[in-house]
């Protein structure tokens, strides 16, 4: 595409094509010929596409059908992936993520060393203390409220990884879903209670400066009051 036609970015989603784009971008700089392919894409007349409310709105309807019938499906299945699908659902992490954390939690206990990761006073999965696994440049997650139980379950698992998940929820027949977790974490907080800042900073989008200042206060303890209550709801209505 940098010589040829770009014409085959129509046959992309616009997410994807977004991606795409900026990946040829990233090329063209490496290789010299970025102005040259700033022209090309002016003359193509491409331009950047952000998504509207009205897209944002309906992605999150559509997250909703069926979801929590797909995790009760899930749940039923091995024990491995059952604990898992849960904890994704009640952290809203990533799903990246969520198996690093999963497997930091089973490798920490077998030490004996779970507190060095999990505060037992606060409920809260320190993420922040495992930089090289957790904070990147762009996507971050500083820390997760998660019910003790969850994570003693968690203890009693085995290590898996992204392979094993899919392979085992194809082969019950059921649909790749876990990526839906997240904005459904996202609506859930916000319909009981949070407000949008505070779901931002449980998901990773604010940054290290505004998490220090939130994390390190008195009002962590009201915050873990609220989503670790919200969490209980979440769970409840999973199990109807």
């Amino acid at each position: 595409m940098l010589n040829g036609s770009l014409r085959e970015l129509e046959s992309f989603s616009r997410a994807k094509r977004a991606h795409v784009l900026k990946s040829l971008i990233a090329l063209s700089k490496y290789l010299g010929v970025y102005e040259k392919f700033k022209r090309k894409i002016k003359s193509y007349g491409i331009k950047w596409e952000k998504q509207s409310a009205l897209d944002s709105f309906l992605r999150m309807v559509r997250v909703k059908e069926g979801l929590m019938d797909w995790v009760r499906e899930c749940t039923r299945l091995d024990g491995n992936l059952a604990t898992f699908i849960e904890f994704l659902m009640v952290t809203g992490m990533r799903k990246g993520e969520a198996i690093k954390s999963f497997n930091l939690i089973i490798k920490l206990a077998k030490k004996g060393k779970l507190d060095e990761y999990y505060d037992f006073e606060l409920k809260s999965l320190e993420h922040f203390k495992f930089k090289e696994e957790f904070l990147r440049r762009t996507k971050n997650v500083f820390f997760s409220f998660v019910p003790e139980d969850i994570v003693k379950k968690i203890t009693n698992c085995r290590p898996i990884n992204e392979t094993w998940i899919k392979r085992k929820i194809r082969k019950n027949g059921l649909k790749l879903r876990m990526n839906e977790l997240r904005s459904y974490f996202a609506t859930f907080m916000v319909k009981n209670g949070l407000i949008r800042e505070e779901v931002d900073i449980l998901q990773g989008r604010m940054g290290t400066s505004i998490f220090m200042r939130h994390y390190f206060s008195p009002q962590i303890y009201e915050l873990r009051n609220r989503v670790l209550e919200a969490i209980g709801k979440m769970r409840r209505e999973l199990s109807n």
